[in-house]
Order: structure tokens, then sequence, then C-alpha cells
């Protein structure tokens, strides 16, 4: 009788390997070339959060709070720096992807097949003698579970965005989370998963509002998968933690609905594309990119045979099909979710990746039990279509940090703060962007700690309140002389539309960004 644990089921060390190679990879990534521009503003955020500001109350913050929360947390332990709180991030992706894995690690280990009418638990019987429709599963436990780690792991999108100081690497790790402890609280029949999936997946979306359609979707697959005399209490258990997942954010509102009111809702429902005439074009040319996506189109039909494979070929009962559905509706709601706010950004469907990578890896499972023969025994092919998927993969992520090295990065935003520090005195009035703002370890004037808030034209009244200046504002202070030092990555035509060459006597070009000082005598 062959080693059911090591036929059927991933082993503890491939899993932990796995989980060491990615989370190696993700940090290495996260403290060298991990970069993205809206970093600066949730850094900043995070900043003014640890010295005692208020998100909404004090500074206006166009997204929901806890990320900021979360960062000014880890600056409080690490300092006030970028490459702490990469590195977590990179370990946060690590996990979420980790929880996909073992999800389908578990399933392998608990699933339950058809032998000679019966129904047994492949913890009982020997694997390599086990049948699944005709075809046996020795090897794809292990298989399926590197199958998860390369499909979601080597991600474009993942590797690009989930190492750095945004919402999405906590979002990610909630949102699976709540997954898996959702499945989990009807399996093992405990109402009390149900409060924590609650609680994770509300995290998740107290984080970034994008996750936020994962809430309802957990909550009805639990209405209609929990026993009848437990569905009330599962339900209140799970909304009940949403609750508690959102505290942070109602105290907000209890102090000043208009302000946060404006900065979650309002600003994305009608602000969002001010000023950015291409935004239509930008949405359209984005959500048509998947066809020149390799990972995408493998993904995608992995996670469709994936489904076809689970309803149609695994021979599992109701209830562990249901879990594999639960994770395409995810996928599926959060996708289309995704294409509706205007603009949207590539990065943002890096939410759904981990759900279509367990599908992903039924569908390999699936593509390859296919290849039986009448008999029922497998050919030699457990590992040539993880190895092809991963090679894929692999080329598919090269390329795209190939054609990313020569980007913007913190380590070259560095040498941009560290010049403006070397030319300007302490305490002196200073323009600058977000991350330079959080470089130097300068507190930006009030008003200025979202630069994207500048393109805004409201009422006076109104921008007072929710603490916005537009940059007609700005220009006028600029004219007037009223900053030491002046810090740009725009164009060369901003500083030029304002005249900078002559209000400052001296200028440097610092990795593409612009630094002026020395102010020069009005007339």
């Amino acid at each position: 009788m062959a080693d059911k644990h090591s036929s059927g089921i991933c082993s503890v060390p491939r899993f932990i390997l796995c989980s060491i190679l990615l989370g190696a990879g993700l940090v290495l990534y996260s403290q060298t070339l991990a970069f993205a521009w809206d970093e600066g503003f949730h850094l900043l955020a995070a900043k003014l959060v640890s010295i005692g500001r208020k998100p909404y109350l004090d500074f206006v913050h166009a997204q929901a709070p806890l990320n900021a929360y979360w960062n000014a947390s880890l600056m409080r332990l690490f300092g006030e720096k970028w490459r702490p709180i990469h590195a977590i991030d990179a370990l946060l992706t690590t996990a979420a992807v980790c929880v996909a894995g073992a999800f389908v690690r578990s399933r392998f280990q608990r699933v339950r097949v058809g032998i000679a009418g019966d129904v047994v638990d492949l913890d009982d019987v020997d694997l390599d003698g086990v049948d699944l429709d005709g075809g046996r599963i020795a090897g794809w436990g292990t298989a399926s579970v590197v199958a998860v780690f390369i499909l979601a792991g080597l991600n474009i999108d993942i590797v690009l965005f989930g190492p750095i100081a945004q919402a999405y690497p906590f979002a990610l790790l909630m949102i699976v989370s709540g997954f898996y402890v959702t499945v989990a609280s009807v399996e093992r029949d405990r109402t009390l998963f149900a409060g924590l999936a609650g609680l994770l997946s509300g995290a998740g979306a107290e984080s970034t509002l994008l996750v936020a359609p994962v809430i309802p979707v957990l909550l009805i697959w639990l209405l209609v998968y929990s026993s009848s005399d437990k569905k009330l209490a599962r339900a209140g258990a799970f909304v009940a933690g949403v609750i508690g997942a959102f505290i942070p954010l109602l105290l907000l509102f209890a102090q000043s609905p208009r302000q946060v009111l404006f900065g979650v809702l309002q600003y994305h429902m009608f602000y969002r594309r001010s000023d950015w005439d291409g935004a239509t074009p930008h949405d359209l040319e984005l959500l048509t990119s998947w066809i020149r996506s390799p990972q995408t189109i493998l993904l995608a039909i992995l996670a469709i045979t994936g489904l076809w494979f689970v309803a149609r070929k695994s021979g599992w009962e109701r209830e562990r099909q249901a879990e594999f559905y639960l994770a395409g509706w995810i996928g599926l709601v959060l996708t289309m979710y995704l294409c509706t706010p205007h603009p949207t950004f590539v990065q943002y469907f890096l939410l759904p990746v981990p759900f279509f990578a367990i599908l992903g890896a039924m569908g390999l499972f699936g593509m390859a039990h296919q290849f039986t023969n009448g008999e029922g025994e497998w050919r030699r092919i457990r590992t040539w279509p993880v190895t092809a998927v991963g090679i894929v993969m692999c080329m598919s992520l090269a390329r795209e940090i190939y054609e990313e090295r020569d980007h913007f990065s913190w380590p070259r935003m560095e040498k941009v703060a560290q010049k403006v520090n070397e030319v300007t005195r302490n305490g002196a009035p200073v323009y600058l962007d977000e991350m330079t703002y959080f470089l130097s370890g300068r507190i930006p004037p009030p008003g200025n700690e979202y630069e994207s808030s500048h393109k805004l034209s409201l009422p006076a009244a109104f921008a007072e309140a929710v603490h916005i200046i537009p940059q007609a504002e700005y220009d006028r202070r600029i004219a007037a002389g009223e900053f030491d030092t002046i810090e740009t990555c725009e164009s060369e035509d901003w500083s030029q539309e304002r005249d900078l060459d002559k209000l400052y006597r001296k200028h440097a070009e610092i990795e593409e960004c612009s630094v002026f000082w020395d102010r020069a005598p009005r007339n």
C-alpha cells in the first residue's frame, strides 16, 4: 500500500517550500522595483495618522480608512520608512496565496468520492487505489497546490501590486481568509466561524471598498448552505462580524458624517474623473487588454475548465462542489464590479486572482483527468501540465518586470527627497509630491495631503469643509512666493506654465523630477 500522504496530499514540507519561495521572491521585489505613484498618498496618510491626525476630519482621505491605520501601526513599530511596510505587504500577499493553496490542499485531504457505490474519506484509503470517475488521483494533491501558487503567486498584477503600501495586500488576505473561514463554518458546523468570516471580509472592505461585493456573496452562500436551524444564527454572526470590522469608520462617521461620506463615497461617485478627458478611452483600452495577456487567457481557460470538472466530472457531493462554486462566484462578481469604477485600473483586477487560481488548479486536474486509458490508469502526466503553466506564467512575468525596469522606484525617489532636504531648511514651507513629503520627513501644508484633490472645483464652503484646496489657489501661492522649495515629477509643461524658472534661481533635475529652490527677489 502506498503512502497516502505522499501520493495524494501535498505534504507540509512541500507546502512550506512553496510558501518560502514565493515569499522570498515577493520580498525581494518589494525592496527593489515595487512602486506605485498612489503609494505616496497612502504612506503620507498613514504618517499623518501616526502623528495623531484623523482621516476625513483633519485631511481629505478618498479611501476607506483601515489601510491608513494599518500602515500607521507599522510605522509606529518600524519607523516612518517604506521598506518595512513593503516587506510586510509582500508577506501578506504571500499569505493570501498560501490560504488559497491551503484550501485546495484541504479539499484533496477531505474530498469524498464514490467507490463501488459507497462514499469514503480519502484520509481512510490508499489513494493509489482510488478511482475518480475512471482515473486515479495519485500525486495531484501536490500538483494542484503547486498550480495555485503558480497561477496566483506568479500573476503579474499580484507581483507588481501585491508588495506595495496600498490596500491590495491587506484586503487580499482578508477576503481569501474570509472565503476559507466561511466554508469552514458550514463544513464544521461552527457559527463562531461565520462571525470571524464577517470580521475578515468586513476588514477587507474597510481597507478598500473594491472588495465590498465579497460580503454579500459570502452571506448569501452561508444562508443557502447552512442547515435550516442554523441559517439565522450564522447570518447574524456574520453581519455582527462585518459591523465589528467597520467600527473605526463608524466612529469617524459619528464625528463628521459630511466629511466621511465625501471621502468614502461622493469622491468616487462624482469626482474621480475630474480633469481627465481620456478616462473613457482609458477604460475601454484596459478592459480589452486581456486579449494581449497570455496569463489572463490561460487563467480564464483553466478556471472555466475547473468549473466544468467540478460540476460534471468530479463526482463530488453537492456540498463540496458548492465550495468551488463559491470561489467562482467571488471571482466573477469581483471582476464585474471592478469594471464599473470610472476610471478603473489594471491593479484592481489582482483581487479576484486567488479565487480563479483555485478553480484553475481544478482545471489542470480536470484536463489531466481526460488523459486516462480505458482501464482508468493515469498516464505519466502529473508534472508536465503544471510545468507548462509555470513556464507561461514565468515568461510573461519576466517580460513585464523587464519592461518596468527603468520606471520609477522608491530608491530613485529617495534621491529626489534627499535633494529637497539638502537645499531646504528645516521647517520651511515646501510644495512637494506626496511621496516626497513622506520621504523627506516633512508635513504638507493643510490641503496639500492629496495631490489629486487639487483638480476638483467645489463650492468654497464645501471645499473648505472637506479640506480641499484647488490647484488655482496653489498656483496663486506659488506665484506669490510662499514656498521655499517646489518639487514635482509632472511633465516639463507643468513647470513652464507656472514660470518656475523665473520664480526660482536654482533648479535641478533628479530622476526625471524637478526641484526648484532659492526664490528670486520679487520686483
